[in-house]
């Protein structure tokens, strides 16, 4: 699976930091490194939609710190 975070200039102003920090720990604690490829984009086309993230070719926005557990559970952990 491969996940990219957006990082262009609306995502960044709205947490993109944040949320790669959250993908990268969530992966860790769950030994998901083999699974998963975690990589940063420039601009995923949803500037206005929030932080935008890309896993394998569905493209979730809205992302944030508050929601976060809740798409990884649905977009990540299910899936796999």
């Amino acid at each position: 699976m491969k996940i990219s975070v957006c990082v262009g200039s609306s995502c960044h102003l709205r947490g993109s930091y944040d949320i790669i920090n959250l993908m990268k720990e969530n992966i860790e604690s769950r030994h998901l490194e083999d699974k998963v490829e975690l990589a940063a984009a420039f601009c995923l086309g949803k500037c206005t939609d929030g932080v935008s993230v890309k896993i394998d070719d569905e493209i979730v926005v809205g992302v944030n710190k508050e929601n976060f557990d809740q798409i990884f559970k649905e977009h990540v952990l299910d899936v796999l």
